[in-house]
């Protein structure tokens, strides 16, 4: 799978993280509310989002997120196979712009990723923080089922801390 491709549709325009994009992430990441549900606060810091952008770009699995009308950046995301055999593939580390809350944005940019996902993969996870409330319901909002611990046959290696939820259906 293409865990770096080009996506969009009429609102959106998903394509690879650059080294280029730091400073344009960084403005939109400063934002302390972003991350005040996130275990990690600090990435609202210079330093902070330096270590998690590094980590990004290593990924080779992360995307910047773009308003297709205006270029304006939105966020990022990223993507990371969790395992081929079982066909298990990540979605997370997601962040986008407080003017982009609540639930459109955050719908087309599940379903791009999703739908990609699920043309290679027959499953994809998101590890959210048991504390991110937020994150939980987004997930709940896009059809994500929260599969409980102890059911995790197709899930390896679950994050202490998470809770997990499962996608094998694409979102239209």
């Amino acid at each position: 799978m293409d865990t770096q491709p080009i996506l969009q549709d009429k609102l959106l325009k998903l394509r690879p993280l650059e080294p280029s994009d730091f400073d344009t992430m960084f403005g939109v990441a400063s934002d302390s509310l972003i991350w005040e549900q996130h275990p990690i606060k600090t990435r609202s810091t210079f330093k902070g989002f330096q270590e998690f952008f590094k980590e990004s770009l290593a990924s080779k699995g992360a995307l910047m997120i773009l308003e297709r009308k205006t270029e304006r950046p939105v966020g990022s995301s990223r993507f990371k196979i969790i395992d081929e055999e079982k066909k298990v593939v990540e979605i997370g580390w997601t962040f986008i712009s407080r003017e982009y809350w609540g639930g459109t944005y955050n719908r087309a940019i599940k379903r791009l990723m999703i739908n990609h996902a699920l043309s290679e993969f027959e499953r994809v996870v998101l590890y959210i923080d048991e504390s991110n409330l937020r994150s939980q319901r987004a997930a709940e909002k896009i059809g994500a089922v929260k599969i409980p611990p102890g059911n995790f046959s197709w899930v390896p290696d679950r994050p202490s801390g998470k809770v997990t939820y499962g996608i094998s259906n694409p979102l239209t």
